[in-house]
């Protein structure tokens, strides 16, 4: 693993930043998607779910990538 220089995003870094804010994107768009879904109100859970969706999202991230 290659050092970035302070100030400095390398190629590495930018690779993980992408994967982390599709990530967070993922676990966003499904707590949307169930928000838009009539009869089902998370209510005061929904910090929950977002964290729920979010590890999901990863693992499927994981399952999909690897490493």
């Amino acid at each position: 693993m290659v050092q970035s220089e302070k100030f400095k995003l390398n190629k590495e870094d930018m690779k993980k930043i992408a994967i982390g804010a599709g990530v967070a994107i993922a676990g966003a768009v499904l707590t949307y998607l169930t928000e838009v879904i009539p009869n089902i109100d998370w209510g005061s859970y929904t910090p929950v779910v977002v964290a729920l969706f979010s590890i999901l999202a990863n693992a499927v991230r994981k399952l999909i990538v690897g490493k």
